[in-house]
């Protein structure tokens, strides 16, 4: 069998690819190496780019994050460096971040960035726009004059904006010193790619940061309106020759409206629920707190415990009143809140109510002998309006079968969903019906709630809260069988 000959001269040279047989020189390896070296940078900003999307994903640390945006730009556009700063609601314009791969270089950049921001904030300080919109806007374009100054005489700079629901909260600069380095519009793309991240990564944080603070809240709304819930009375006492019933709805879960049956001497506090309890005299209160939530509910509670302390001085309805205004006015003005309250004190032995109001939705007394409707009202301004405004009393005899409903505005502006409000008017003649076809207190009040609910809908919801203090004297009959 004959040799192979061996070829002689240097063994041939490999392209890029591998592959042999081009020498080094020739167009078409420089055009292969070309090639390669594209690929690799492709292959090196998706690298960069999933890092960063892996980083957004798992890192709950939103300053971890942050960390990572100027190396990761400079890095996919083979810049010198990069800076992140953001725009604060306070006016503030801060350096977050800088990256620089040339550590001799970077203090004299990051010095020049932060003169440029504290430039920037002094003079949005001085004078202070009127939305973080234009703010934001107005801070930006001053900052890029800033940057500008500061670098670009050194460095070849590119600046894009960190936005944020429709507002420019910050912009990502980077820069090379390379005095051939020229921003081409892939470059271009990519920061702003990188920017874009940085943009839902802030947000999403904020996003966060919200839900955890309404989380908070709502527990402590909660907690406000179980607090609330317990200081209401649990059920209605037992009083001698009297049928009662109760309820509050409230629109918010803590409310202002309140009501109250309070024991008017220590000894009915001390043997509830006794006979000798139910035969002594009770208060009664029913009261609105100007505004809803819970500023509503701490002045409510606060106005329940002063006319608590109050009824056990054994003052007469117009006195409590009085001394209520006083103590209480400077709290309320300072919260431009105000009061309604209605007060009364029933004798079960003489039958006899005594009252004063506060500027509160006069009750409503139903007459059974005559299946008339009058309102119980005397002169008196609201809680905490004037120091110095006088509240009056009157009395009133109570029959067998006659009936008492203290409400809240609530009921009466009900609004239905053409807007309507339901009205005093309204209120006063289904009352009327039901004082005359209802049996009990309990089923005056159902029936009351039942057609306010019919007339909003079931589909919409209060927009205030609503209280009804049914108080029947009960007919002869069941006053000879009470113990």
């Amino acid at each position: 069998m004959a040799a192979v000959p061996l070829p002689s001269g240097p063994p041939p040279s490999f392209d890029p690819s591998g592959h042999p047989g081009l020498p080094e020189g020739s167009p078409v390896f420089a055009l292969k190496e070309l090639v390669a070296r594209l690929q690799r940078e492709q292959y090196k900003i998706q690298d960069l780019l999933s890092s960063l999307g892996f980083a957004l994903r798992s890192l709950n640390n939103l300053n971890q994050l942050l960390e990572l945006i100027p190396m990761i730009a400079t890095r996919v556009t083979d810049a010198t460096g990069g800076a992140l700063v953001l725009f604060r609601a306070d006016g503030q314009v801060k350096l977050e971040q800088i990256y620089c791969h040339n550590e001799d270089q970077y203090q004299n950049i990051r010095s020049a960035l932060e003169a440029a921001t504290r430039q920037v904030t002094a003079s949005f300080q001085a004078a202070p726009e009127s939305s973080l919109m234009s703010m934001a806007r107005s801070a930006m374009l001053s900052l890029d004059r800033q940057v500008n100054r500061y670098l670009a005489t050194d460095f070849q700079l590119f600046g894009t904006a960190i936005i944020i629901q429709n507002v420019e909260r910050g912009r990502l600069y980077i820069f090379s010193r390379d005095s051939d380095y020229s921003w081409t519009d892939t470059r271009q793309k990519l920061v702003r790619l990188v920017a874009d991240q940085t943009s839902v990564a802030i947000e999403n944080n904020e996003l966060t940061l919200a839900l955890r603070k309404k989380e908070r809240l709502d527990r402590e709304m909660e907690i406000g309106a179980e607090i609330q819930l317990q200081l209401l009375p649990r059920q209605c006492p037992v009083i001698q020759g009297i049928d009662l019933a109760a309820r509050c709805k409230t629109a918010q879960r803590v409310g202002g409206d309140y009501y109250d049956f309070i024991p008017t001497s220590y000894d009915q506090l001390l043997h509830p629920g006794s006979h000798r309890s139910a035969a002594a005299a009770w208060s009664f209160a029913i009261g609105d707190v100007m505004g809803k939530g819970v500023p509503a509910g701490l002045i409510m509670t606060m106005m329940r415990g002063m006319l608590r302390a109050e009824v056990l001085n054994g003052h007469s309805p117009s006195q409590i009143l009085q001394n209520l205004n006083f103590v209480m006015h400077t709290d309320l003005e300072s919260s431009n809140r105000f009061v309604t309250l209605f007060y009364a004190e029933y004798n079960p032995k003489t039958r006899q109510l005594a009252y004063g109001n506060a500027a509160h939705n006069p009750p409503f007394l139903w007459q059974a002998a005559t299946n008339t409707i009058t309102r119980l009202d005397t002169v008196g301004m609201l809680l905490g309006l004037d120091m110095t405004t006088q509240y009056h009393e009157a009395r009133v005899d109570l029959q067998p079968g006659d009936t008492l409903i203290f409400y809240t505005d609530g009921f009466t502006e009900a609004a239905n969903q053409r807007g309507e409000r339901f009205e005093e008017e309204n209120l006063e003649r289904a009352l009327q019906w039901a004082c005359r076809n209802c049996t009990s207190a309990d089923d005056i009040l159902n029936y009351a709630f039942d057609l306010i609910t019919r007339f909003i809908g079931n589909d919409n919801s209060n927009e205030d809260d609503m209280t009804l203090v049914v108080m029947r004297v009960k007919p002869e009959l069941q006053l000879s069988l009470f113990p």
